[in-house]
């Protein structure tokens, strides 16, 4: 109970203090924070280490303790600890504070709040509790990203908007659930798919689910906050702890809260689905690498609700398995981003270039993040896609229609890792290889505070992949899962010991005949010698996608944003409040019409 309440208690009220700092004093802020996140890290793997239990305040005599109970599962004490390590290398990477155009005073304090809340939610068992933190995490939420301009506090209000609106609805479903089996303590639900209501309760709560880690349709959200807030609050956020969340819960409810039927794994398999090549297909045409990072925060989503909406412990496994692999490098990736746009201060990948030789650790590291998030072996992110893409063939063998349409969730699984590469092509060519623009000559390499973080996250994608099968599948996961045998041929350390000879290999035959057989000439098009600043943009070969003729149509609605839940909520209510005003015109026969009605109402509903 006492390392629980510290890594809870402790973060949250040195964030306060720190809020109350002035905000010249970034340096200092910046070693308690880093002080108190080494400490959460050390509380983190010590929770991981104990043995699962229930934690309650009730019988100390205080009102409304009984409110307060905690749950240590394997569930929650693998989350609790990939966010102790997250929490730590972002604070490393925030230790001189946030400068340059993504400048943020007071990010040191809300980052700490949201840790504490974080890992509170996470082990909450009680709904109720459960639902204060998670509401309160939207605060914060909104909170990390700094409100500079029109833009960026319309994509913070957006954000608020979305994520209090989802909350309000996993209210009226956490009210469904109490009704039907007189809890709240998630320990003790268990609601069979057999009635109306309980697959109300089920869509209120999974509404909540996707809105936090950011799917279909509740997915808007994300690409706009990545785009305007800082890097490091997209890394710390979006890219890890709210998908964690959201994940988290998702497993929650699927796996322990309800009884999950075939409507509802049809239900998670469609969503994974869209999710995955919608987000990819939006992110290909993106010259803001932010937002293509952003809508690739999207997509992956898709990935861990695929294996997760499958309900076997393979599929499962795969899903959590790909939540922390996302986390890791897409964290890696934002920070990489902010890098770029603190050194550049450029966000489009047609005005950058040639940047491999001025920043070569962050060239390095994109590169290994690139390749995990695209699913290339023997980086982590293939593992787990591995592991869905088995679970999913398993899969095929039941009976229900979602069984029978195995072979779609296997297509688009896999289209998506090849249009992950395709996108992601562009964003290290468009940004590291090409002609160096001139502007950019005294660009340095950024400082040891930032390459940490990142080559540490460009590490686990390495060990994570090679050492999956081995030792991190069945050590993170079987205590969630239970135990589950491998499908198909796929022995990680094995595979990558073979790669990594190849790759030698191919080292030696490389320097023993080619080095001196070859001659260099400059680059020419018709004749003409090419200069630096006559290059061709990366993203330029990706127009032909927008305008194709099946998505060109696509692509012209969803800029104009008929696919964003928000925008289209915002003008049906802007339209019913005009249309409902006309009526509201100060005589008094109207208003006493409008009392007439609406009393005639409340009794029907009443009777």
């Amino acid at each position: 109970m006492e390392t629980a309440g510290q890594i809870i208690l402790i973060p949250v009220i040195a964030g306060l203090l720190l809020l109350a700092l002035p905000g010249r004093s970034r340096m200092l802020k910046g070693i308690l924070t880093l002080l108190v996140s080494a400490l959460s890290a050390y509380w983190a793997w010590s929770i991981y280490r104990l043995e699962p239990s229930m934690i309650r305040l009730s019988g100390t005599g205080i009102p409304g303790t009984q409110y307060f109970s905690f749950a240590l599962d394997g569930l929650s004490q693998l989350i609790v600890l990939l966010g102790g390590l997250l929490g730590l290398l972002i604070s490393v990477y925030s230790l001189r504070g946030i400068n340059g155009p993504e400048r943020f005073r007071n990010f040191h304090g809300y980052f700490l709040i949201t840790l504490g809340l974080s890992f509170g939610t996470i082990m909450a068992d009680n709904l109720l509790l459960f639902i204060f933190l998670w509401g309160i995490l939207a605060l914060t939420l909104y909170k990390l990203i700094p409100q500079h301009d029109d833009e960026s506090s319309a994509a913070a209000k957006k954000t608020l908007i979305m994520i209090g609106s989802s909350d309000g609805i996993m209210i009226l479903g956490i009210a469904i659930l109490y009704q039907l089996t007189g809890t709240f303590s998630m320990s003790n639900i268990s609601v069979e798919a057999g009635s109306a209501l309980s697959y109300v309760a089920f869509l209120a709560l999974l509404t909540g689910s996707f809105t936090k880690a950011g799917a279909f349709p509740f997915h808007s959200w994300i690409p706009d906050y990545t785009q305007k807030a800082p890097a490091v609050s997209s890394a710390y956020l979006p890219a890890s702890f709210d998908k964690l969340l959201g994940i988290y819960f998702l497993v929650r409810i699927s796996h322990d809260m309800f009884i999950m039927s075939n409507i509802m794994h049809l239900l998670l398999l469609v969503a994974g689905a869209l999710t995955i090549i919608t987000a990819v297909m939006m992110a290909l045409v993106q010259h803001d690498y932010k937002k293509l990072l952003g809508f690739h925060s999207v997509s992956q989503v898709g990935y861990m609700i695929l294996g997760i909406g499958l309900g076997s412990a393979v599929g499962i496994a795969a899903g959590l398995f790909h939540m922390l692999n996302n986390a890791i490098y897409k964290s890696g990736l934002f920070l990489v981003s902010g890098n770029l746009n603190t050194l550049t201060g450029e966000k489009d990948l047609d005005r950058l270039g040639g940047l491999s030789q001025r920043m070569p650790v962050t060239f390095g590291v994109a590169i290994i993040f690139a390749l995990s998030i695209s699913g290339i072996p023997p980086f982590n992110g293939f593992a787990s896609k591995w592991m869905i893409y088995q679970g999913i063939i398993d899969f095929g063998s039941g009976p229900a229609l979602a069984n029978h349409l195995w072979i779609l969730w296997l297509a688009v699984a896999v289209v998506g890792s090849a249009l992950t590469l395709a996108s992601f092509i562009k964003f290290i060519s468009g940004a590291f290889l090409g002609n160096l623009p001139g502007r950019m000559n005294d660009i340095k390499e950024a400082g040891a505070d930032k390459l940490l973080p990142m080559t540490a996250l460009a590490l686990l994608c390495i060990v994570l992949g090679v050492f999956a099968t081995s030792y991190f599948v069945p050590r993170l996961f079987f205590p969630v899962t239970g135990e589950f045998e491998f499908y198909g041929v796929w022995q990680s350390t094995a595979v990558s010991v073979l790669i990594l000879f190849s790759i030698l290999l191919g080292a030696v035959i490389y320097l023993a005949t080619v080095p001196g057989k070859f001659r260099r000439a400059e680059s020419f098009t018709g004749g003409e010698k090419m200069s630096a600043d006559r290059g061709f943009p990366s993203t330029g070969f990706y127009e032909t996608i927008r305008n194709a003729p099946v998505l060109s149509f696509m692509y012209e609605k969803a800029y104009k944003g008929w696919f964003d839940l928000y925008l289209r909520s915002k003008d049906s209510i802007l339209w019913m409040n005009k249309g409902l005003s006309r009526y509201h015109d100060g005589v008094l026969h109207t208003y006493l019409l409008w009392i007439f009605a609406g009393l005639i109402i409340i009794l029907l509903i009443l009777l």
